[in-house]
């Protein structure tokens, strides 16, 4: 549910990240898809590291479409689920990113590919 509490900041871009790099920066790239864009990330990512070097959230919730970013970032919580394009659920918190993975933040974008590839319609 998106949060009632008052804020005096304009709500931030969706691209614009979460995280920001100070350390450890010299790791070999690798490139990734996120919703279909190509995005760079470093050897030895998490997932959840390298998408929220991308934009401000993981997922959006299945229950209220509210954005997700994850909560404990150790692996406790269960709130940094994705889907990767072919709809396989990873923990985003303990899966290192590789070359050219491909995941996604909408549900609506994976019920989307699963009606694609069966032909009907969900």
């Amino acid at each position: 549910m998106p949060s009632t509490l008052p804020s005096t900041h304009a709500p931030a871009s969706r691209r614009e990240p979460q995280f920001i790099r100070v350390a450890e920066t010299r790791r070999e790239p690798l490139h990734f898809f996120l919703d279909g864009q190509e995005v760079a990330a470093l050897q030895g990512d998490t997932l959840l590291t390298a998408v929220l070097m991308q934009q401000r959230r993981v997922r959006e919730s299945e229950f209220s479409g509210a954005p997700r970013a994850g909560f404990c970032l150790i692996g406790a919580c269960q709130d940094c689920w994705m889907r990767t394009e072919d709809g396989k659920r990873v923990r985003a918190c303990s899966t290192l990113v590789t070359e050219g993975m491909r995941v996604l933040t909408r549900l609506a974008a994976v019920e989307a590919g699963a009606a694609d590839e069966t032909g009907d319609a969900r």
